[in-house]
């Protein structure tokens, strides 16, 4: 497989059109969408071609990490990445609930705390692992009766969201500092960790929601790997 980052330190030699997997650190605040438009300028302000860039996996404005940017050719293989398994590291604010499961939105309910310790909290992740139904955030892209879900969620329209069909392969505590504890996961493509945050929070007889969200790997790619979108413009400027 063509990876650019096997060699880019070693020569600029790039063929867009051919096809080049990018390998791109995304920032806070960014969308995925936003990635592939600057990707997809940069190529055009530099080489002056305009083709097609795609990305494998959709990652929220409010979690940063590895995002894979496809060009060219290699865009008819996007789903060869999204397909395969994902790797994060998040941190849960327990105690509390928002209606996106996040920091997008305020905080709606609390909850106590004081009953959460951290074995109560080990056991409570393994009944996560595993194949499972899972019900998306309302605040989602994902599509009812051909409209995104957060649309209607933003509007305060209520919609039934279908369940979808996950499965957890395994839940590391890497912190527990309440009212927050940070996890490790390694899950499969549709898994929404905002959704596991909820239903954790569920499980220990509390509340929920993401405070800090870093997708960490993609199959065997790794966010170590990975540059910001400054490193590539420079790239650019230097090929």
């Amino acid at each position: 497989m063509n990876v650019l980052h096997d060699r880019i330190w070693a020569e600029n030699n790039f063929d867009f059109p051919a096809g080049e997997v990018l390998l791109i650190d995304k920032d806070l605040e960014w969308t995925s969408f936003d990635v592939v438009n600057k990707v997809r300028g940069l190529i055009s302000k530099h080489f002056g071609k305009r083709l097609k860039v795609g990305h494998a996996g959709t990652l929220d404005p409010l979690a940063s990490g590895l995002v894979i940017v496809c060009t060219g050719k290699k865009t008819k293989e996007i789903s060869t990445f999204t397909d395969q398994e994902k790797v994060y590291e998040t941190t849960i604010r327990l105690g509390a609930t928002t209606p996106s499961f996040d920091l997008e939105t305020e905080v709606d309910s609390t909850y106590e705390t004081k009953h959460i310790t951290r074995k109560l909290v080990e056991e409570a992740l393994l009944k996560f692992i595993g194949k499972q139904e899972q019900i998306p955030p309302a605040f989602s892209a994902k599509k009812v009766k051909g409209r995104r879900a957060y649309l209607a969620a933003r509007e305060g329209i209520k919609v039934e969201i279908p369940t979808s069909n996950i499965e957890i392969k395994t839940i590391e505590l890497l912190d527990f500092s309440l009212p927050e504890i940070s996890i490790r996961i390694i899950c499969s493509k549709g898994t929404y960790v905002r959704a596991l945050a909820r239903d954790i929070g569920k499980e220990l007889k509390s509340g929920g929601h993401l405070s800090k969200l870093r997708r960490t790997g993609i199959g065997n790619f790794s966010v170590d790997k990975a540059m910001k979108l400054t490193d590539f413009e420079n790239l650019l400027i230097n090929a």
